[in-house]
């Protein structure tokens, strides 16, 4: 049977890959369609019809059309895995709402930034981008010495959400070696049923 799930995305966006991720931990089939940025195949009309914003990943579930890979999380969870990944609970929700915030901050701002800079050779200086991630990952660190996940004692959307970018991190020039806890957590992140990895760069690329 085809899925009905169509997941719009390029394979070197942590975006794309936590969507991915969440697909797969929650066991859902789904189509993988490749945007050609490069080809600027995120500009064109059929595309925009889907995002104004140009931007992958997108999501098609039925008639269901979503943008936004923090979004599409939560949608997935509320229509497929209801309670599992994102506390009801008022405190529990709000906790993971603050992690949402900080992976549309900091953690874009941060590692994320600084890895384009190195994946795309961009003339930019990544000292900004550095320095964000690296107090990003100091505060990371403090919180996984008190929990084994980033909102207590099982994963929710709020690790789904910071895998990426994290992992990928010393693609940018972030060295993750000062973090033990926050290399522990990737650990427990990857040993999750369903789980993923997200592409690798070409070593010639990686930090």
């Amino acid at each position: 049977m085809k899925p009905t799930l169509q997941l719009y995305r390029n394979a070197v966006s942590g975006h794309c890959h936590r969507v991915e991720l969440f697909l797969s931990l929650l066991g859902l089939p789904f189509d993988s369609i490749d945007v050609d940025l490069a080809a600027k195949a995120h500009q064109l009309p059929a595309f925009l019809a889907m995002n104004p914003l140009g931007q992958v990943p997108v999501l098609r579930d039925g008639d269901v059309t979503l943008a936004d890979s923090n979004a599409i999380l939560v949608y997935l969870e509320a229509q497929y895995a209801p309670g599992q990944w994102l506390p009801r609970d008022p405190v529990g929700a709000a906790r993971v709402q603050r992690w949402m915030s900080l992976a549309a901050g900091p953690l874009a701002f941060g590692p994320a930034a600084a890895r384009v800079v190195q994946l795309f050779k961009l003339p930019t200086d990544p000292k900004d981008a550095i320095a964000r991630a690296e107090g990003l990952l100091q505060f990371m660190e403090a919180e996984l010495g008190r929990t084994p996940f980033l909102v207590g004692e099982r994963a929710t959307l709020a690790d789904v959400a910071h895998y990426a970018y994290v992992a990928r991190a010393p693609e940018g020039l972030v060295s993750l070696q000062p973090y033990p806890a926050v290399r522990a957590w990737l650990a427990r992140i990857e040993a999750l049923p369903g789980f993923v990895p997200m592409l690798k760069l070409p070593i010639g690329l990686a930090a």
